[in-house]
């Protein structure tokens, strides 16, 4: 059995990893990466507030892998 918590602190260092971890798919961790990957590159190169939805998603990324982990 998964650890949540682990899931958790996974999932907040990188969106996605905490999916893989507790076994949601290796699809659904590939679309958070790229979602978090597009986000945080956005952000960085427009300095605008897409930084805010990239934080907002990778919360509910670490939401995500708690909330359903196996």
């Amino acid at each position: 059995m998964a650890s949540r918590i682990l899931a958790l602190i996974l999932s907040l260092i990188l969106p996605g990893l905490g999916q893989l971890y507790g076994g949601q798919g290796i699809m659904k961790t590939i679309v958070f990466l790229v979602i978090a990957f597009i986000f945080y590159t956005i952000g960085a190169m427009t300095f605008s507030f897409i930084w805010l939805l990239a934080v907002i998603f990778n919360l509910y990324a670490a939401y995500d892998a708690y909330t359903k982990c196996a």
